[in-house]
């Protein structure tokens, strides 16, 4: 591989769960939101909450960054060319969404190059009622996810990630054999227990339904944990239709 200082930036890149008490600048912050705004867009649908509530952060970080998709702000400016939208709300969510994620690696990658951490808290979407009341946000814009950041109090090893041969198809998607895949999953297995990482979180997803538990922290690790989580939660897409609704997005039909 090649290697130079942003390739090694990317590759050790990890979430921070403990932060210092050192408060970054607002020369730092205008840098890095001015570098997440760089980020390549459909349409800029997408904008920044930032909270800088000393002791209300998760993981007592300095701050913390709600990324939203943002219609309204599209549709404030389609008005003043006399227009109206008519695009669907879940196209208008997908664009959107490309816009946010975009943004969001910029201001990540950003904060690192100045020496910052942070971590994603993945839930927001799903917090979208109580985000809206704290921010007081109009119709038709959804918190797509959180991030906290801020100088990082611990150094965490990167996490494990697939082989290349896992995740990179060239000309087609190919069909895995059980090698392929039982190659996949020890790796990324040993290198979480390597680390010791679910053990030192002491966290384990409950088994539902019945299940008899059969595993200890000598051998729960990645494959499990993400087979326990997609396998038994978000049964039902009620609840985050709701708060799709509850931000003004409407997903079960079309404009007619």
């Amino acid at each position: 591989m090649i290697h130079n200082k942003t390739i090694d930036l990317l590759l050790t890149r990890k979430s921070i769960r403990k932060y210092t008490d050192e408060k970054p600048s607002d020369e730092i912050l205008e840098t890095v939101v001015r570098a997440a705004a760089q980020a390549p867009f459909a349409a800029q649908m997408c904008s920044l909450l930032l909270s800088r509530r000393e002791g209300k952060i998760p993981f007592g970080a300095p701050l913390l960054f709600t990324i939203c998709v943002d219609a309204h702000k599209l549709e404030q400016v389609m008005a003043r060319r006399d227009w109206e939208t008519a695009s669907n709300d879940l196209s208008l969510l997908l664009f959107g969404l490309q816009d946010a994620v975009l943004m969001s690696e910029n201001l990540v990658i950003a904060g690192e190059s100045l020496g910052m951490g942070s971590c994603f808290i993945g839930n927001a979407p799903y917090r979208a009622e109580s985000i809206i009341k704290h921010y007081k946000l109009p119709s038709r814009v959804f918190p797509i996810v959180q991030l906290t950041m801020g100088f990082p109090a611990e150094n965490p090893p990167p996490r494990p990630r697939y082989p290349l041969d896992f995740f990179l198809f060239e000309n087609e998607y190919p069909r895995f054999d059980d090698d392929t895949v039982a190659k996949a999953m020890k790796e990324m297995d040993d290198g979480f227990l390597a680390q010791d990482y679910y053990r030192e979180a002491d966290y384990m997803v409950p088994l539902e339904d019945g299940r008899e538990e059969t595993f200890t922290f000598d051998n729960y690790s990645w494959t499990e944990h993400m087979g326990r989580k997609w396998g038994q939660w978000l049964k039902s897409s009620k609840e985050i239709l709701e708060q799709l609704a509850a931000c003004g997005f409407d997903l079960t039909g079309g404009k007619e």
